[in-house]
């Protein structure tokens, strides 16, 4: 069940993005400390009169990613109820995969997120699904 909610999860965080009418404000400060540089101060010049409707397709474009694979992760434990070993150690073995690199990005990247309570949360749930397909096992 904590999968479940992993891919809940995913898919409201990419709707989030898909939605939001100005979604790289989301994560403005990490962003503006990558860049060096102010969003304000950025739009300001001509050249990058069209930057923000980029930065829009962009975002839109990872929010529909994101939520295709919470839909994928939400269809496969439905489809597959997490009944066989194989079907836990499968999702738990891709999920940890995606959640070190994330982890890695934004340690490296952008440790001054709000999201990162969120992958705390999600981790919490990994961890969770882990401890008790060892249980089952």
């Amino acid at each position: 069940m904590p999968i479940f909610f992993i891919g809940l999860l995913t898919i409201i965080l990419g709707l989030g993005w898909l939605f939001y009418p100005e979604p790289w404000v989301l994560d403005r400060i990490p962003n503006e400390i990558i860049l060096k540089i102010s969003f304000k101060e950025l739009f300001a010049a001509n050249i990058n009169t069209h930057l923000p409707d980029y930065l829009k397709m962009i975002y839109r474009f990872f929010g529909w990613w994101v939520v295709s694979i919470g839909l994928l992760v939400v269809t496969y434990v439905y489809v597959t109820r997490m009944g066989t070993h194989i079907a836990r150690n499968a999702i738990l073995i891709a999920i940890f995969i995606v959640l070190s690199g994330v982890y890695l990005m934004i340690f490296r990247f952008i440790p001054t997120t709000p999201f990162l309570y969120g992958i705390y949360g999600v981790t919490a749930l990994f961890l969770l699904s882990l401890w008790a397909s060892r249980q089952i096992n």
